[in-house]
This record gives C-alpha cells, sequence and structure tokens, in this order.
C-alpha cells in the first residue's frame, strides 16, 4: 500500500492546484517512481489511497494503466484518515494472507526490500519499521534487540515509552543522549516502510483519524515490534519543494 492521501502543506504551492504525489522528480511523479521502485522487488498488486485532488491521482493511474502494476483506490474523499486510520480502512484488502508492505509516497529510496523481508520473516514480529541513524527531531527507541520501545521528538522533549522491553540494558556505544527510563535506549529515524502482518488489523482498536505511530507504541508493551537497519541506504522525504533538487541528484 502506497499512502498518498495527505494534504501536502508543507509542499505549496505545488499542493495549492494538485496532489504532492504527482510531483515530478526527473520527469516521473513520486507516485509512479514507487511504483517502478516496488516492481523491481516482485510487487504489483497495490493499493492507493487518495483524498486531496484524489481525481488526479485516479486519472493519473488509469491514464498510465497503473505503470504496468494492477492498483486499487481506497478512497478518503470525506476525509482524510493519517497513515493509520488510511491502513485500516484498507483492511478488506490486506487483512488476509502473507505481510504486506506500507510505504510514504514522499519517501524515495534504494532500500533493499529483500533485505528487510528476509528479516522480517526470520524474526517474524508483528511489523518491521525501516530506519536509520540519520539526523532527524523525532526518533523511534529501540532496546539493544532491536524491539520498539517508545518514541522521542527531540524538539519538544516529548517521549513515549513502553519499558517492559528496555528493562534489562546492555552496555552500547550509541545511545539516546538522554536521562532517566530511556537513556539505554538507541534512537533511530523512521524511513517510512513497513511490513506489517495481517494480524495487527484485530489489535488496532483506535477509529477514524489517526497515526501508525501510535499504533505501535500502543502494541509495543505486548507485541514484538522491530527496527530494520542495513546501514547505509540512500532516503530522501519530498516533503518540501526545496527537496526536489536533493531528490533528482540523488534519484536520476
Amino acid at each position: 500500500m502506497i499512502l498518498a492521501a495527505g494534504l501536502g502543506t508543507r509542499f505549496k504551492p505545488w499542493t495549492d492546484q494538485h496532489p504532492k504525489a504527482l510531483a515530478p522528480v526527473n520527469g516521473k511523479s513520486l507516485l509512479q517512481r514507487n511504483v517502478e521502485y516496488l516492481q523491481r522487488y516482485g510487487i504489483r498488486d497495490l493499493i492507493v489511497n487518495v483524498h486531496h485532488f484524489a481525481d488526479q491521482i485516479i486519472a493519473a493511474i488509469r491514464a498510465n494503466n497503473g505503470w504496468g502494476s494492477e492498483i486499487s483506490i481506497s478512497d478518503e474523499s470525506d476525509e482524510v484518515l493519517e497513515t493509520g486510520g488510511g491502513l485500516k480502512k484498507a483492511a478488506g484488502w490486506l487483512g488476509k494472507g502473507p505481510a504486506f508492505l506500507l510505504m510514504n509516497v514522499d519517501i524515495l529510496t534504494d532500500l533493499d526490500l529483500f533485505a528487510m523481508a528476509n528479516d522480517h520473516f526470520r524474526h517474524q514480529p508483528l511489523a518491521t519499521l525501516a530506519v536509520s541513524e540519520r539526523v532527524s527531531s523525532r526518533y523511534f527507541l529501540f532496546n539493544e534487540d532491536q524491539e520498539l520501545c517508545g518514541w522521542r521528538n527531540t524538539k519538544t522533549g516529548e517521549e513515549k515509552l513502553s519499558l517492559h522491553r528496555a528493562s534489562v540494558p546492555r552496555a552500547s556505544a550509541n545511545r539516546a543522549p538522554a536521562t532517566g527510563a530511556s537513556a539505554t535506549l538507541i534512537p533511530k529515524a523512521f524511513s517510512g516502510i513497513h511490513l506489517i502482518d495481517p494480524a495487527i488489523f484485530p489489535l488496532m482498536h483506535r477509529q477514524g483519524k489517526f497515526s501508525m505511530v501510535d499504533v505501535y507504541l500502543d502494541l509495543a508493551s505486548s507485541q514484538r515490534i522491530r527496527g530494520f537497519d542495513p546501514g547505509p541506504y540512500k532516503l530522501i522525504d519530498v516533503g518540501k519543494p526545496e527537496a526536489v533538487a536533493v531528490a533528482e541528484s540523488l534519484f536520476p
């Protein structure tokens, strides 16, 4: 599933007239680039959720025959549901069968999805989250078994913790620069790519509009949610217009 329903408020003025999903990078839209990225890993059955200028996204998919993929539309025209609400609305497509991939349309990356899938199926957590050690203002916090234990916003100082998985810390050279209960946890920046077991759907008790970050923090105390960091890989969040030039240098 590619999440493409956002309002793109950081991407103005483009998003005054267009959805961010159709913003071009070297002549290809963000959506097309991610459809083709997933095809390299054999993923051709897709769901795309839509809200902001939904008609433009649907028209682009139809005009290009899904760029070679089978694409179903999850229509959020009435209300944008954020990442968690949008995924829950699509449960009818994703709730049966194997693990599925979820990603943000404005992320461009060369992350090896085969390696991520191998890690996921080897450890069999409820979800595997692609992360890295890049600088960010918001971090997931993991113990040394790569299990999710919490979240931190370094700008506001806000933290949300699930401490039972961090109760037996071991020595580490890469720890969060903090004091108190979260000091032993390892901060990693989320890359906007998830591998998720469909067993998550009965556990998603929130309704309406909500974030997957909150879902993971709700479940971290009772379910294994792991981070996957294979080392350096190209990744850019094309969230602002000035990021397009950087994206074009990274992804010809």
